[in-house]
This record gives C-alpha cells, structure tokens and sequence, in this order.
C-alpha cells in the first residue's frame, strides 16, 4: 500500500463518516435538519465532494496514466517486482523459455486465449497481443501479467484474464514470459 493509496483512503473516510452522521447521527437529535442550516450543509457537502474528487486527481497516480495512455510506474513490494530484459533489479528473461511458459506452462496457456503470431496462437478470448502490446514496455508488459485489470484493452471488459498469473508463474518465470512478448511485439 502507497502513502497515495492512504491519503486516498483516508479522505475518502472522511466523506463516508460525514455521510453516514448527516443520514444516521443528526437527524435523529434534530429532526428539522437540515432546516435553517442548509447553506452550511450543502457547502460543507460540496467541499468534501470537491476534496475527494481532487484526491483522486492528483493522488490516484494509476487513473492519470491510464487516462494519458502510458503505463503507470512499476512499484516494488511483495510480489511485484518489475521484470527486467536485461540490466535491470529484477532477473533477465530468456524469450525462448518465455515461449515456453506461453504455450504450456501458465494454465490456462496464454495462447489459449491470445493472439500472438510469435507463438502461432490464434485466441479470440482476450485481447491479440500483437496489437495491444506493440511498442509497449517490460514494466507494462509485467503489469499485464500480474494485474490485468490495472489497464483494460478497449473492448474488453475487466475479469476475463485470470488474476493468478503473479503467483502462479515465479520471478524468473514472469522474467522469461516478459522478455518474449517484448521480443515478440517489438514495433
């Protein structure tokens, strides 16, 4: 969890408090409420609205991203180390056993449910990867794989890519699989 993801949390708390004692706490010990107040309701209403709105704008980093068609900075943690082709922190991939893990290891196969001419698959089921991965990077790429629902294809909906792939496949594995859908898609 981010410092972002607890500033956002903890505003929106503060909106979700300030609703429920408005619907549940005040009326009950002023059942004329909001009466003669309703100015100062409504702007306080509007504030918190506008704060969490304004949260989400400058803290909620994956939505900027997403919304400027750029994959949003790998975070490091338990499980979500960036996969690197080479150099980098993370173990390099070989894009001969990433072939391997496309077409058997990962259960289901990916090619079961892609398309990828590298691989000869022919999937319909997700999106072809030959297209939505063309240019695209090893940290999204990587991202993809753990957390499909961080980006969504267009045209597909979110839920249909297993989301176990980052503990079923291990670091060296993800590596590997990266490294070949990199190789395969470059453009």
């Amino acid at each position: 969890m981010t410092r972002n993801d607890v500033i956002l949390g903890i505003v929106a708390a503060v909106l979700i408090a300030f609703s429920l004692f408005v619907a549940l706490v005040v009326p009950r010990r002023d059942p004329g409420f909001p009466g003669r107040n309703l100015r100062l309701f409504v702007v306080v209403a509007v504030l918190l609205i506008v704060g969490m709105l304004t949260a989400v704008e400058v803290f909620g980093e994956s939505h900027h991203f997403a919304a400027a068609g750029e994959s949003a900075p790998a975070e490091t943690g338990a499980g979500t180390t960036p996969t690197t082709t080479g150099g980098g922190g993370g173990p390099s991939g070989n894009p001969a056993a990433g072939k391997q893990i496309f077409t058997t290891t990962a259960q289901p196969a990916c090619e079961t449910c892609h398309t990828l001419a590298e691989a000869g698959a022919t999937g319909t089921v997700g999106p072809n990867l030959d297209d939505v991965l063309k240019g695209k990077d090893a940290a999204f790429i990587h991202e993809s794989i753990v957390d499909p629902n961080a980006q969504i294809a267009s045209g597909y909906q979110a839920g249909i890519m297993p989301q176990t792939f980052g503990q079923q496949l291990n670091d060296q594995q993800l590596a590997d699989l990266v490294a070949f859908l990199v190789q395969a898609t470059k453009g």
